[in-house]
């Protein structure tokens, strides 16, 4: 199908209307090869428009001329249990001039499970009416994967949150930089988070999304709390949740566990970069011998298109815990690192300098001169380092200042372009391996 060019209106719109689908199953995509091709082509976007409900959702753009070619759009669908179709809307202000076109529009994973004639063992769950046979992991995580809805039937919504009335029982952290939000709809950059929610698919959900726009500025933090759970067997207790990372400049999401209120724990999980626009489910296995608290961190890219979404978190076989309502804290304090504050017996006068262990003098010339006269080698401790090797994360006081720049008669204050950054081979992510060594220099 292509666009065929009638007349030269100020604002012109072709649609073109899919027939009605019934239903889909939670892993259907669609996809479909497109041309958009020409110096006046104008933008066009695909619609889903669901029975019962009157705001179309956008599922798929295209702005501008992409090239004499074609190119394939893969859009999630996922589980829509309600009648839908879809209308494709062109879009011209002005002149057309172009080529628009349209083909292979292909349905795969759409079907719903197949029934079965038994389902036996703890890994399976039996559909109350579909009698399809499904993984014990989908049952209550907010996806009706049954097609009945049997799957998500006596759940406890204390250990679920589909964020459609609110934050449920997790929390915002009050020690982190920002928030994340709540929204409906996609996020206000254009190409970058989610058009639509996971639990619902449509414009009509709700997710939480963290604004990577300005004042949030590269490597900030948002950090959602859960509640506090019960000590819990050797993986018996599952953590799932959705997360969406598209953008260019998407940085990193990553899962902490913790048993202690003032540390943030140990890292279970982490993805970094771009994953496309898509909801991709992860499923964490979680042990601990005491209570213990999940918390979601986002990171910010050096960039505005870095926002990313979450969705549908849910738990199951875990027990929230009815202790105290804290985890308790740990001293950060270390002991035996203080410097003495009384120096050692001694004759020296005040134009020299003290070492710290025998009380000997030598001149003060001799402080900070790169050679240790000292047998404790106090006289150089406070001193510039003669090697910085950058190893414990120690930046031996070399900073990254705010800059100034002479133009004229006047100083201009500029903020870096670039940034230095302390980093490892391990920790690279997508975009980075071409500017960063895979290995340092010490080690």
């Amino acid at each position: 199908m292509f666009i065929l060019k009638k007349r030269n209106n100020i604002s012109q719109i072709a649609q073109l209307q899919s027939p009605k689908f019934r239903q889909t199953g939670s892993d259907c995509t669609l996809s479909f090869w497109y041309y958009n091709y020409g110096w006046s082509v104008g933008a066009a976007e695909l619609q889903l428009l669901v029975d019962g409900l009157k705001q179309p959702t956008v599922l798929w753009r295209t702005y501008f001329n992409e090239g004499n070619q074609w190119l394939k759009a893969v859009i999630q669908l996922g589980r829509l249990p309600h009648p839908f179709r879809f209308s494709l809307e062109k879009i011209s202000l002005g002149f057309y001039d172009g080529i628009s076109a349209i083909d292979d529009i292909r349905f795969e994973n759409c079907a719903l499970p197949p029934p079965a004639l038994s389902c036996e063992g703890p890994n399976y769950f039996w559909c109350r009416e579909t009698k399809a046979c499904i993984d014990s992991l989908l049952v209550c995580d907010l996806v009706d994967d049954c097609g009945d809805g049997s799957d998500e039937d006596s759940c406890n919504p204390d250990l679920q949150c589909n964020f459609e009335n609110g934050l449920c029982n997790w929390e915002q952290s009050v020690k982190d930089d920002f928030d994340w939000i709540r929204i409906q709809g996609p996020t206000p950059t254009v190409n970058t988070g989610p058009l639509k929610d996971h639990t619902t698919g449509t414009a009509r959900g709700h997710y939480l999304y963290m604004e990577s726009s300005e004042p949030q500025q590269f490597q900030d933090n948002t950090v959602l709390l859960s509640p506090l759970f019960n000590p819990s067997g050797n993986g018996t207790c599952v953590f799932r949740f959705h997360y969406h990372m598209f953008g260019k400049q998407v940085y990193k999401l990553s899962v902490f566990q913790r048993t202690v209120s003032n540390t943030m724990g140990w890292l279970l999980w982490y993805k970094f970069g771009n994953q496309e626009n898509r909801w991709i489910r992860q499923t964490l296995y979680i042990s601990s011998s005491k209570p213990f608290q999940i918390m979601v961190k986002g990171t910010v890219g050096d960039g505005f298109t870095g926002d990313i979404g979450l969705d549908d978190m849910s738990f199951l076989g875990c027990t929230l815990y009815n202790g105290k309502r804290n985890l308790p804290t740990i001293s950060t304090t270390t002991m035996g690192t203080s410097v003495p504050a009384t120096l050692p017996m001694n004759n020296c006068t005040e134009k020299e300098f003290v070492c710290r262990a025998s009380g000997h003098c030598i001149q003060m010339s001799q402080k900070c001169d790169f050679r240790p006269d000292c047998s404790d080698k106090s006289d150089e401790s406070t001193c510039v380092m003669e090697v910085c090797d950058f190893e414990d994360k120690n930046l031996c006081g070399w900073q990254q200042p705010a800059f100034e720049h002479m133009s004229g008669n006047y100083f201009i204050h500029i903020t870096n372009m670039f940034n230095w950054k302390l980093g490892s081979g391990a920790e690279l992510y997508p975009e980075q391996e071409q500017h960063s060594p895979l290995t340092d220099h010490t080690t």
